[in-house]
């Protein structure tokens, strides 16, 4: 059975993007497009009464919605097959759930009625926080979303949390015919004297011998994609969003809390959902 991808869609601007951005990738992978609409219209509706035909109701407006972003993927690419729903409940929440029977679910940056701005909206962030599948939530600039840079950018993260991560970025790289750009970022603690020749390896010699034993698999299995790494000093959530800007999609890892439901986003993750200048693909880790 081929899992759909799945976007939400709001009828905001930038859903019309992440829609966009959601056929190119479903004709890539040659998968259907499933386009989601959730809202709480029905509670709200049923409990305000109604002013005539003046302005359509929040159904009606759901429906132009969907069936807008219907004809929009259609003309955008006629070859996928889309299909559409509206669920009467909180939006984050039902992504979260469409997530389970998805490839992969895609978000704008910023939902509708929300101040325009560099920050990702709470639906946005809620689902990529949650989900059990990876969640790419588009935003950046024209080239990065448009996908001319040729280049898919990896952050790596530590070794037991990498795996699924890793798979994701070459089967990207590898669909879309492009350079996968493998960082790993380290820092040298500052109150620490420089150690003497015989001591352990630097926490550069560490990085790089992560990239090595990560990648190697993975170049073994996609011997078509080609890699480039490299392991720079200073803080990852910065180097990332820098290196982004020649970058078509960043993919970064998140594991599952423990005890809890959801994922951990750390500091590196809320940066480059933030402020990445390329789409941002999270991709949760498991157990």
């Amino acid at each position: 059975m081929t899992l759909p991808l799945v976007v939400g869609i709001d009828g905001s601007d930038s859903s019309l993007l992440a829609l966009d951005w959601a056929v190119d990738e479903a004709v890539r992978h040659g998968v259907p497009l499933r386009l989601v609409h959730a809202s709480l219209w029905e509670r709200y509706e049923g409990a305000l009464p109604s002013i005539g035909l003046a302005r359509p109701s929040e159904q009606v407006l759901a429906e132009h919605i969907v069936a807008s972003g219907a004809e929009r993927a259609e003309r955008r690419n006629p070859d996928v097959k889309v299909t559409t729903d509206i669920l009467a409940e909180e939006a984050a929440a039902a992504l979260v759930r469409e997530g389970d029977g998805a490839s992969a679910l895609v978000t704008g940056s910023r939902g509708r009625g929300q101040l325009k701005g560099m920050l990702l909206g709470s639906v946005g962030l809620a689902v990529a926080g949650r989900a059990r599948c990876p969640v790419i939530v588009v935003r950046g600039d024209r080239a990065g979303m448009a996908g001319t840079h040729e280049r898919i950018l990896l952050g790596l993260g530590d070794a037991d949390t990498t795996a699924e991560t890793v798979g994701f970025a070459f089967r990207e790289a590898e669909v879309r015919g492009c350079i996968l750009d493998v960082v790993r970022a380290w820092r040298s603690p500052a109150h620490l004297s420089p150690p003497p020749e015989e001591a352990a390896n630097t926490p550069e010699e560490e990085a790089s011998a992560l990239l090595d034993a990560v990648l190697a698999e993975a170049i073994a299995e996609h011997p078509r994609v080609r890699t480039h790494h490299a392991t720079i000093e200073g803080p990852a959530g910065k180097i990332l969003v820098d290196r982004s800007a020649a970058a078509d999609l960043v993919v970064i890892g998140a594991r599952p809390r423990t005890g809890h439901f959801g994922l951990q986003l750390g500091r590196v993750s809320h940066t480059l959902l933030h402020h990445a200048q390329c789409p941002v693909a999270v991709v949760p880790q498991r157990p």
